[in-house]
């Protein structure tokens, strides 16, 4: 382990333009459990899969139900950032780091400090009527009962995060895949690389240096220069 992190140590200290792609596992350390590890939200049981819950179809028939799981188990509102989130936020800042693009829907890369955080999924914080397009926060959906409805007209309101059958947003697409094409570094921690199109986007990738940091062996390994097999919050505790 320390030789495999003495070599990421100085590939990093080469750095000009490195990109951090994350999943899940990046949160696993703030409390915020995964979706597929083995006490993983998809291993736990309710009345219907999380993948219906989660899609559009079930938002839209039952969204009553929806809320009912949505704030039970997709909301942390007490989670902190970890050492992982925190050390990319300090990789930014001294100016080589030059984005996060992000499967995670928490908020915790920017609490850490990150500017520049490309959330794929949406995020918990922000929610908008789909009447109005008035704005809410997360706590408006965690002080309301049901489904939340709208202060201003009383319009339905959905959390802005990509729900199964949904499209990612192209524009965010664009900006990744650029970010992709000019580093020559790329970090990629805390994701099992399955969940598309999302994971699909390393392909875009076109430096000369990918470094995989994830518990459990990804599709992406046998291509990948450096793999480490670890909880990436104590790893980069360690850089």
């Amino acid at each position: 382990m320390e030789e495999k992190l003495e070599q990421l140590r100085a590939w990093l200290s080469e750095s000009r333009y490195a990109v951090f792609f994350g999943g899940a596992g990046v949160s696993t350390e703030s409390g915020i459990p995964d979706f597929r590890s083995t006490d993983g939200l998809y291993n736990q049981r309710y009345d219907y899969p999380p993948e219906t819950i989660l899609s559009h179809t079930f938002y839209e028939a039952r969204p009553e139900e929806f809320f009912r799981f949505y704030r039970e188990k997709m909301l942390f509102p007490d989670a902190q950032p970890n050492a992982a989130h925190r050390k990319l936020a300090q990789w930014e800042k001294e100016g080589w780091l030059k984005a996060v693009i992000t499967q995670n829907i928490d908020g915790l890369h920017q609490a850490a400090g990150s500017r520049e955080v490309l959330e794929l999924h949406g995020s918990v914080l922000r929610n908008y009527c789909e009447k109005c397009r008035a704005f809410h926060s997360l706590g408006d959906i965690l002080e309301s009962k049901g489904v939340p409805r709208c202060k201003r007209c009383g319009g339905r309101v959905k959390p802005d995060v990509v729900l199964y059958e949904e499209g990612l947003d192209t524009d965010l697409l664009g900006r990744a895949v650029d970010h992709l094409h000019r580093a020559d570094t790329l970090i990629v921690g805390g994701t099992s690389l399955a969940v598309y199109p999302a994971a699909g986007l390393i392909r875009y990738y076109t430096g000369s240096r990918l470094i995989l940091i994830n518990k459990t062996p990804t599709p992406y390994d046998s291509s990948a220069d450096l793999v480490i097999s670890g909880a990436i919050g104590e790893i980069f505790s360690r850089l």
